[in-house]
């Protein structure tokens, strides 16, 4: 794979490339009016492709904070056409590396040493290269380990970058009105977290220590002396990731188990922590020969504050379900309905809130799930089809609901889909065994 010498950090800079970018796509579309005469059960299907390809090219040389955008994206399986995806998905872990010279500079500014200093052997070569850093394989003292090493700029251009995709993102997900950037605030705190390495070291050791007890669960051993701010030493761990897994794997029991260690995973840290990983998707966790679930990569961490935590769980429960006027109660606490809301538009968000958590929350409904229920996940395909064409919901402000919506629902969408992708049957409530 071609490696990088260079990234844009300037905010001029990197604002020419996505210009760059923009230009292909009006090509795309002018391409697409054509194809719709001689092609048009295949035209739409290829301009999705070509764009994806335009726009996944454009932001994988900007790294950072645009292309953490595609790699969230690439988790909204309901959201966006296949094609997009499927190429938003390689940010999960596979873009083009840092060069070995810039790779070599970047230790010499942190450490004063290059890496050959440091370790007794380092592969200057990165053997997985995602969004906001790389790994390099090092040994030292006998061990194998994993060295991530955090691009150039990436936490200067976060305010930047999403200024560039705000309009975008403005007119993807409906938001209007003047609460409109308290979810941009709450984007912009997590990935300037997540740049901190530091912080990324802590955060690992904290949820490594609290979840010990979850069987078949592993973590790497982390080395704050050959850690900083921009650099992060941990073991190397063996296993192929959760998706290439997925592919080729037909043992249901080894799947159930996984399934079943990733629940309880999540549900702990939800329920007894009140803090979570928030971003599962299938580059952060491995599979070993053993069947155990390996988790990775710390960096966005949620806590929950208690004011959200608990109305977002009691809509969960059945019972709040069925009760219409505690379903209101809940929503409204959740910000959810507005103070300004009309009556109809109340009757409206209400009716269709409630038809939405009554398909989401369904798992936490039963003693059982299983997460292969094609009734299940038609049912969820067919909401988000009909919420992408509601043309009341795009009349109504879009940007309901408190700020914590975006990373616990990412959450929440994020683990739904990795046990989509493992079949998995699980016992909702094992992890309370573990407290």
């Amino acid at each position: 794979m071609k490696t990088l010498d260079h990234i844009p950090t300037g905010k001029i800079e990197r604002a020419s490339k996505l210009v760059t970018t923009g230009v292909k796509l009006g090509g795309n579309y002018i391409k697409y009016i054509g194809d719709k005469i001689v092609d048009p059960d295949n035209a739409r299907e290829k301009l999705d492709e070509e764009n994806a390809k335009d726009i996944y090219d454009g932001l994988k040389s900007l790294k950072g904070s645009a292309l953490k955008v595609a790699q969230m994206l690439s988790m909204e399986k309901n959201l966006l056409p296949s094609a997009y995806v499927e190429r938003f998905s390689l940010a999960q872990f596979s873009v083009p590396p840092l060069s070995g010279p810039l790779v070599r500079k970047t230790f010499k500014k942190y450490f004063g040493e290059y890496p050959e200093d440091l370790f007794d052997t380092f592969a200057t070569q990165s053997v997985n290269a995602a969004s906001i850093g790389q790994v390099h394989l090092a040994t030292k003292n006998g061990k194998k380990l994993a060295v991530k090493i955090q691009y150039p700029g990436v936490a200067n251009s976060i305010g930047s970058d999403l200024a560039l995709v705000k309009p975008v993102a403005t007119r993807m997900f409906n938001l209007k009105g003047q609460d409109t950037e308290k979810f941009f605030k709450e984007i912009e705190g997590k990935l300037l977290e997540e740049t901190n390495y530091e912080l990324e070291l802590k955060q690992s050791l904290e949820v490594k220590t609290a979840c010990a007890s979850i069987p078949n669960l592993l973590f790497p051993n982390y080395y704050p002396e050959l850690s900083c701010e921009k650099i992060l030493t941990m073991d190397w761990m063996d296993g192929i990731h959760l998706s290439e897994y997925a592919k080729d794997n037909n043992d249901q029991d080894k799947n159930n188990r996984l399934g079943q260690t990733l629940w309880d995973f999540y549900m702990y840290q939800m329920h007894i922590l009140k803090s979570v990983h928030a971003d599962p998707h299938p580059g952060n966790f491995l599979i070993t020969d053993a069947g155990e679930l390996v988790a990775i990569d710390f960096g966005c961490i949620k806590k929950i504050p208690l004011e959200f935590y608990t109305p977002y769980f009691e809509l969960a429960n059945k019972e709040a379900i069925n009760d219409l006027d505690f379903f209101t109660e809940k929503i409204t606490e959740l910000e959810i309905l507005r103070p300004d809301d009309s009556p109809k538009a109340k009757e409206y968000i209400v009716a269709l809130f409630h038809e939405m958590l009554s398909i989401f929350t369904q798992p936490f409904h039963h003693e059982n799930f299983d997460f292969s229920d094609e009734e299940f996940w038609g049912k969820i395909a067919r909401m988000s089809d009909r919420l992408a064409n509601d043309e009341y919901l795009r009349k109504l402000n879009g940007n309901r609901g408190s700020k914590h919506f975006l990373y616990i629902n990412r959450t929440f969408f994020g683990v739904y889909n990795l046990m989509h992708d493992l079949k998995a049957k699980i016992v909702v409530d094992n992890y309370k065994q573990y407290i």
